[in-house]
Parts: structure tokens; sequence; C-alpha cells
């Protein structure tokens, strides 16, 4: 299969944009064109490896990975993705839960995807690859963690220093030589604008040899996909519905691949996204105007963007914001609304929710009836309560119990460098680690 830039550059192989993560015109690679499925095509498909198996073959044609497709994959889903009846609904909402990989957050399926498969493309110790990623909290610990003493891999992590939480900054700093992590004076935004600045730079590029690990390679999306496949197959052959999709999301990578899934024939109905107060995307489908903003600080630290990159990808599969809001609805979810969701979510429904989870509970709660009573729904669970105990625990007047990956996580001694929000100190930081003197 080809991938072409959502800026129109020449297409590239699948191993290519794998390696790439950015396409040399700054734009996101897309597939040529998405294969099409129909539910017998998914007949013998019953665990969420046989659904990936079926759904991703076709992007693997042509790929040097193909015959590794099935280790790439039992590499990727070694841990279980729960669809679990929602108390209390009637059986008419469901949580997908996403938090069950080493890191507890759904991050790790596509960082463990990326990093199967990149590994596999460029494992050379002589010359090491150096993936890129910015995180607002979970993707810097699930890519950084994936990577982790990976032969011929190095990983450079940027997060905001200050903007995350404690058990979030411990995950992004923990880990093997191969691994800097880097906290920079400034936003997520500014964090994701230095990475793209960094791969840009013909000269690092060329000594450092640069890939991303963010959602804007395309690696990240593909498996993300495979999930929303698996819950709406795993629905509809029990109910013979099209179940919606209640989906927290900042950068829209999680919430693109679902739309991916649709595109390519699934049995998903409605998608609706919760954000927080970062409303960026809202006012694009309220007022026909894209205008990134500065990001703002909130309880859902992950989802705190306010440039989201993967509105380019966005636009070129569905259109721009007068088609877009034919097809996908967005709800704003500020603080105080996702502290109220966390007390009633653990009142009703007898567990804690993270602060992300929350947004889409609120959304869930708060549709007409109507709206709620129309449709199957199913809500991301994106993060376990437990990274974000200072949040959760003073709402629902109990400690967490932590899962026993996150504990040993916690475990391990920490280490990372501060950074002022510029090239020159990033480039400092790289070569003190990587190339010492």
């Amino acid at each position: 299969m080809q991938f072409q830039s959502t800026r129109g550059s020449a297409p590239a192989s699948l191993d290519q944009a794998l390696a790439n993560g950015l396409a040399a015109d700054g734009g996101l690679y897309v597939p040529v064109e998405l294969p099409q499925f129909d539910d017998d095509d998914f007949a013998a498909a019953d665990s969420v490896f046989d659904v990936a198996a079926v759904l991703l073959t076709p992007f693997f044609q042509g790929s040097t990975l193909r015959a590794e497709l099935p280790d790439i994959l039992a590499e990727t889903f070694s841990f279980p993705v729960p669809l679990t009846p929602l108390p209390g609904s009637r059986g008419n909402a469901e949580i997908l839960e996403l938090y069950h990989g080493p890191t507890a957050a759904f991050k790790d399926v596509g960082a463990r995807f990326l990093a199967a498969c990149l590994s596999r493309l460029e494992g050379d110790a002589a010359a090491p690859l150096t993936i890129l990623v910015a995180t607002s909290g979970d993707t810097g610990g699930a890519v950084a963690a994936a990577f982790d003493q990976r032969v011929g891999m190095r990983v450079v992590v940027l997060f905001p220093d200050g903007r995350v939480s404690e058990r979030q900054a411990q995950q992004l700093t923990c880990w093997s030589d191969n691994v800097l992590s880097v906290a920079v004076k400034g936003s997520f935004d500014d964090c994701q604008k230095l990475v793209k600045a960094t791969m840009a730079n013909a000269s690092l590029a060329a000594k450092f040899r640069f890939s991303s690990a963010n959602s804007i390679n395309i690696g990240r999306l593909l498996p993300q996909a495979t999930y929303y496949a698996y819950a709406s197959l795993q629905h509809f052959r029990k109910s013979g519905k099209k179940p919606g999709f209640i989906i927290p999301t900042g950068n829209l990578g999680n919430a693109h691949a679902c739309v991916m899934a649709r595109a390519m024939g699934l049995p998903i109905g409605a998608i609706v996204l919760a954000t927080n107060a970062n409303r960026t995307i809202a006012d694009y489908l309220a007022s026909l105007k894209w205008q990134p903003r500065a990001s703002v600080q909130t309880l859902a630290t992950a989802m705190d963007v306010g440039d989201p990159s993967n509105m380019e990808r966005l636009r070129g599969l569905l259109g721009d914001a007068e088609k877009l809001r034919q097809q996908i609805e967005v709800f704003v979810v500020d603080d105080a609304e996702i502290r109220a969701a966390i007390r009633d979510d653990f009142t009703e429904f007898g567990f804690p929710t993270c602060p992300h989870t929350a947004t889409a509970t609120h959304v869930w709660r708060h549709m007409s009836s109507a709206a709620r009573s129309a449709t199957d729904w199913i809500i991301v669970a994106t993060a376990h309560p437990a990274k974000f105990e200072t949040v959760v625990e003073p709402l629902i007047g109990t400690s967490i119990g932590l899962p026993a990956e996150l504990a040993a996580i916690l475990s391990k001694p920490s280490r990372s460098v501060m950074i002022e929000l510029s090239l020159d100190a990033l480039t400092e930081a790289m070569r003190d680690r990587f190339f010492p003197s």
C-alpha cells in the first residue's frame, strides 16, 4: 500500500512512512486509499489480535514487514482490551478499557506497535534511529516503555515542565540510557512545534536519523483503528446495532483512528468527541474557522492541546468544518464538570475514572434522553485513574489500587534534563546524552 502526505508530496511505502514519521513537505502520511471491509471479512476473527490481522494486512501489502505482522501484533496486543457493560445503563452503554497495558494508558497500543515495526526496520546499533516524541502526559511514557533498551533505537521525550501529574512525570523519566527525558519550559504545543522544527533541520536529521512516535506517525493510528473495529464488531454481533463512540481527545489521533475504522466499513455509528477546556475543535465546527491557540492547563492534562495536528488528517478524510460537523459531534467539558463526573462515576458505576475518561462519561450522562436511547454507546476509557491519584482520590474519598505494571514503574529511579524552549537547547541535550565528549 502507498501513503501520501496531506500536503501532496510524492507517495511513500508503509516502511518509509513509518521510518520518516513526518512527510518531507511537513504533512502527515495517510493511505492513498483506505481498504474496504464488510462483516463477513471478520467472521473468523474473535479476538482483538484476529481483528487486527484482518484489518491491517492490506496496509502491509508490499512492506518488508508483511511476513512479520503476526509477531508485531503479538507484541502489540499482549494485554486485554475489555468491553465492559456500564452499570445501570440497561445494556445501552459499555466502557472500552484501554488502560491495561504496561503504562496504564491507551497509548500503549500504538507505541508498542510502532516500536515492534521500527525495531525490525531500523534496529541498527551502528546507526541508531532517534525517535522524537512530544507528550502532554501519556504518550511519552508509553513510547519510552515500548522502545526502552531496544537495539538501534534512541528516544527523546519532550514534556511541558510542571504540566503533567507526578506519576506521569515518573513514567516519562525512569528509563534506560537510550531514552532522554526533557522537561521543556513551555506547553505541549510548544513541545510539538519543537519536535517538528527539529525533524525539519537537515543537519540534525543527518546526524540523529529522526522519526516521530507522536500520533503524527501513521504507525500510531493503524493499531488504534483496530480496537475500534474489535469493539464495534463485538457489540454489533450481540445486539445487531452499530454502536456510537464517545472519545476523549486532545491531538485527535485516537479520534481519527475511529473515523478511519468507520470509513473502512466497520459497524460504527455516531462519533462524539469529548474535549477539555481546550476548545479549538469545538470552536472550529461552530464558527467554520480554524483558529489554533495556546493550550490551557486542565485536570485532563493529556488532552491539553490547542493546535491538534491530526485535524489535517481529519479534514483530508471527511472535509472541512461544514462536512465535519455532519459526521462528528464535539462537546467541551471544563474542570468543574470533570470533577463532578469523577464523583458521579464512582457513586453510580462503582469504579473510579481518570479525568480524561470523565470527559466522556460527562458527555454521555448529559446527552438528551432521545440521543442516549437512540444509540448504543461505547465510552472510551483512556487511562487508569491511579495515574491521577492527586485529582481522583480526594473526589471519591478513597485510595486507588495501583496496577502491578504501574507500581513497577513508580519504583524505578528517574532522571531528566530541563531546557528552555529552543532548538539549540534541545540539540545540546541530545548531544550530551548520545554523543558525550
